[in-house]
């Protein structure tokens, strides 16, 4: 039987983009997707089939998620996809509250006409509950990520691109759960609102009840699987 491929263009990549670049993108992807699962085991040679690349690019690439916390050696198994506990995941919602609360009060603070402009037609651009899951997912990172930037802080930012690097093992998006995409929804706008207000205090308090209320959503996709 032939092996499944984690992407359909074979040998091409990008114009100009490296193929270890190409083979961590794609493995991470597949990650994020859920394609590759946390506790799953990867090989080099599997993994170079199924993208169709040498061991060379793989390899890189397995450093490079390695080292994001994406990959972990376990005994008598080689790699395999990192886990998170219960633990692990409360800690990094946790962290995820303290950051992106302080990345709202700061863009309420130095975000420009320009800056608050865009986050505001991401918002009238969420497709809510009209969206598939896995296009409301990507909508709603794409949202997280300006607004990280309109906080001008390359601090907070590289601090936080390493927090959602960790969301990649959380597994299923919590855009799944029914109501959650709509409840984001409102959430964001609302944010987004306090921001072009002026309000960091606001904008601050806002986030951190968002980041709460996207915790409660995982506990639940995560009880339902455990039940599963």
């Amino acid at each position: 039987m032939a092996r499944k491929r984690l992407a359909k263009d074979g040998n091409s990549s990008p114009a100009g983009e490296p193929r270890g670049e190409t083979a961590y993108l794609k493995l991470k992807e597949a990650i994020r997707s859920g394609e590759l699962k946390p506790g799953e085991r990867v090989r080099e040679s599997d993994m170079a089939a199924r993208l169709d690349v040498s061991r060379t690019p793989v390899r890189e690439a397995f450093r490079r998620l390695e080292a994001d916390g994406l990959l972990s050696f376990a005994p008598y198994r080689g790699m395999v996809i990192s886990e998170l506990d219960h633990q692990a995941v409360m800690e990094l919602y946790f962290m995820r509250e303290v950051l992106e609360g302080t990345a709202a009060g700061l863009a309420a603070r130095r975000a420009s006409d320009a800056e608050i402009q865009i986050l505001q037609e991401l918002v009238s651009l969420d497709p809510g509950s009209k969206g598939k899951a896995a296009a409301v997912a990507g909508h709603n990172r794409r949202f997280h990520s300006s607004l990280y930037h309109a906080a001008h802080n390359r601090y907070l930012l590289k601090t936080l691109n390493v927090l959602q690097d960790a969301m990649v093992l959380l597994g299923p998006t919590t855009m799944a759960v029914p109501g959650r995409s709509e409840e984001a929804k409102r959430e964001h706008a609302a944010v987004v609102q306090a921001i072009a207000d002026k309000d960091a205090e606001l904008a601050e308090r806002l986030m951190r009840e968002h980041i709460r209320g996207a915790q409660k959503a995982r506990l639940h996709l995560l009880a339902s699987s455990e039940e599963g």
